[in-house]
């Protein structure tokens, strides 16, 4: 048969599609904004009539009825991230969380630690060859696709068609149901205070060199850092992820990708969040090259690229230096997701500039604000990145260049980037340490 007579043989209904899982078995999900959602309501209506079915993620964007409490027994979610929709369901012990590096989550399928049965995915329709892209997000899906005995695929005709290592073809894909329907849309701003944002974005950017490789992780701050980058020559991208503020700056001229000594002329990414601009933007575009997030996030291909800047947040970060990023104490929140992957990648660059930037407060529920540069992380609270890999903290306040400093030096310029509000506590709490 050829490839359009393999793809007519395997279409099916979502329905019937999910009759193939059986209790025991271990699902992979795509996530972030690609998350197949025909075939993941279909497996909800269908979860009563299996046991222990095991559901292997990253980040999904979304609805999650397949962590409500009516799914226990039937469906358990494993999440390597923990995105919002299922932090409640973790915290309560309803699903479970794994800590990995980005970079080694789909080598926990490919190398047989975690045995995929079956692939759940979201994918374009085929070309003329019978290759399908996987889209929006490549990073996750493609190897653990590789890796199942049994793929599932969601086909949709509004899916864009990236390019790079970014195929499967449809002799690999089992059950086929076509869909079509919008990839839903997720912006980067808004979050927090913009005056605040601003001012962070702004410190960011003057530690970007002209020709510097860029990492933007999510969040407002790395959307605000962008706009603060007109006046910059020759940027490029190498990344786990992108969004819409990269248009404007290809338009300007200033993100040409010339000067990337690795992927020269092209944004390197694994997965993509934005609006539909953005997704009709990277259709087809060959600047763009989608390639999997054990290639993507390896700091050793990181670092090849020279000027590397990667600019990640936290949750707080203690006096020596320590960041924590993936719990508010003991408290699951998120996950290492590429932070260290590329923090330590920037590290390794020539000329490299690895960034945590964070607003110096945070406000609590009763109104009361709490410095997020704190004398010591919370309780319980899991470090991401050590004191040993960090280099530059930015607030709203400035920045505080670590590296290569001591303890009392550390905790001076830290203290120097907090809120001046917190200066005299942290000092004091400081001293009771020895710090200073």
């Amino acid at each position: 048969m050829n490839a359009a007579e393999i793809y007519q043989s395997r279409v099916t209904t979502a329905d019937e599609a999910v009759k193939v899982i059986k209790s025991g078995n271990r699902i992979f999900l795509t996530g972030n904004v690609s998350v197949p959602q025909t075939l993941l309501a279909a497996l909800v209506k269908y979860a009563p009539n299996v046991q222990d079915v095991e559901i292997c993620q990253a980040l999904t964007v979304g609805s999650a009825d397949y962590v409500s409490p009516e799914m226990e027994g039937h469906l358990r979610v494993n999440s390597m991230f923990i995105s919002a929709n299922i932090r409640k369901a973790v915290q309560e012990g309803r699903a479970d969380f794994t800590p990995v590096l980005l970079s080694e989550f789909p080598l926990l399928f490919k190398r047989g630690i975690l045995p995929i049965d079956v692939a759940v995915i979201h994918i374009s329709p085929p070309d003329e060859h019978g290759f399908c892209s996987l889209g929006v997000e490549v990073g996750l899906t493609k190897s653990a696709a590789e890796s199942a005995r049994i793929v599932i695929a969601e086909v949709n005709d509004q899916m864009p068609r990236t390019l790079g290592d970014a195929f499967i073809h449809v002799s690999k894909l089992t059950h086929i149901v076509p869909v079509n329907y919008p990839i839903p849309e997720h912006r980067m701003t808004g979050e927090g205070d913009p005056d605040i944002v601003q001012g962070i974005a702004g410190h960011v950017a003057s530690l970007i060199p002209d020709g510097a490789t860029m990492q933007l992780g999510i969040g407002s701050i790395p959307d605000a850092v962008l706009k603060f980058l007109m006046d910059k020559k020759d940027l490029g991208i190498h990344t786990e992820l992108f969004s819409d503020g990269v248009i404007e700056l290809v338009n300007a001229g200033v993100l040409t990708n010339a000067r990337k000594s690795l992927h020269p002329g092209k944004i390197v990414a694994g997965f993509i969040l934005g609006t539909r601009t953005l997704y009709d933007w990277v259709n087809d575009n060959p600047m763009v090259e989608m390639h999997p997030t054990e290639y993507v996030n390896d700091p050793f291909i990181i670092a090849q690229n020279d000027r590397m800047v990667a600019v990640n947040s936290a949750i707080e970060v203690d006096l020596t230096g320590q960041v924590c990023a993936d719990s508010i104490g003991p408290k699951l929140y998120s996950g290492v997701g590429g932070q260290l992957d590329f923090i330590y990648g920037a590290s390794r660059s020539k000329g490299g500039v690895p960034i945590i930037a964070l607003p110096s407060t945070a406000t609590m529920r009763d109104g009361t604000q709490i410095s997020k540069i704190a004398s010591m992380l919370k309780h319980g609270a899991g470090v991401v990145t050590s004191r040993n890999h960090v280099r530059f903290v930015v607030t709203e306040f400035g920045i505080a260049d670590l590296y290569g400093r001591t303890i009392r030096q550390r905790a001076q310029a830290l203290i120097k980037i907090a809120n001046p509000i917190f200066h005299d506590e942290l000092e004091e709490q400081a001293k009771e340490l020895h710090y200073l």
